[in-house]
């Protein structure tokens, strides 16, 4: 792994996943505003950002098992985007001890029941599926960035200015260095288990997100022993990047247990 961005000494230690649509970089609004009160931790997962393809098969939950030995000596706060949180979920159960809390922003959930998609949804779907499979990453890169940092019921190009540009730059990197055969994919039934997650957990989505991502995280929380769900008004898959102060604000609620 490389690219680690790191801050702060003594205090609660908060591990900052990215999804898969980006990397680290996606973060540094919010680590900024939490770097006074935490020791905060971003770093790329293998694929992403500075790492470059991987070249052997790899697990994710090993790399970041690997990475709490480097940053972390007690529990520490996992803050989980799509992927990522899927990433944070996986470990809470493969090692409770490791983790003293949750923070998920619409995660991936292994084991939850199939997506029943809307039409805006399925339509860029379908026309980012003909995409990758003509080979043409701009335009496949045109439609993730619009499904995920627009939100599928939303104009193209909502969402403009630098925050766009780091997000196809960051996606760009992605679909480059893909390659999917060489993931160990975790096997655990999250969905089935979620009543062994007996941490605080807090699940955040953006009203403007996809619409099933949505219903699904009102049910998460729901279903999750000390799980609270919060609304990010005016923001679609990735908050931490539309509203940097408002998803900084809901982790600093979550790790003072308001």
């Amino acid at each position: 792994m490389g690219g680690c961005w790191r801050s702060g000494d003594d205090r609660p230690t908060v591990v900052l996943l990215h999804s898969g649509v980006a990397d680290r970089r996606s973060w540094y609004g919010v680590a900024d505003r939490l770097a006074p009160t935490a020791t905060v931790v971003a770093y790329d997962r293998r694929g992403f950002g500075e790492t470059g393809p991987p070249a052997t098969p790899f697990s994710h939950l090993d790399d970041l098992m690997a990475v709490l030995d480097a940053v972390a000596d007690r529990p520490a706060w996992l803050v989980g985007s799509s992927a990522g949180g899927g990433l944070a979920l996986d470990a809470t159960l493969a090692q409770p001890g490791r983790v003293a809390g949750l923070v998920l922003l619409a995660p991936a959930v292994g084991g939850a029941p199939p997506p029943s998609r809307d039409p805006d949804t399925a339509r860029l779907d379908r026309l980012r599926e003909a995409a990758l499979a003509a080979g043409d990453l701009d335009a496949t890169n045109r439609w993730d960035t619009w499904l995920w940092l627009d939100g599928p019921g939303e104009p193209e190009g909502r969402v403009s200015g630098p925050q766009r540009d780091l997000a196809l730059a960051m996606n760009a990197a992605v679909l480059r260095h893909h390659r999917p055969e060489l993931v160990v994919a975790s096997q655990t039934d999250v969905w089935a288990r979620l009543d062994e997650v007996q941490v605080p957990a807090t699940v955040i989505c953006g009203d403007r997100d996809v619409p099933f991502l949505r219903a699904r995280c009102v049910e998460l929380a729901r279903r999750l022993p000390q799980g609270r769900h919060r609304v990010v008004a005016g923001a679609a898959h990735v908050p931490h990047l539309e509203r940097p102060e408002v998803v900084a604000q809901l982790i600093t609620e979550a790790l003072s247990g308001r």
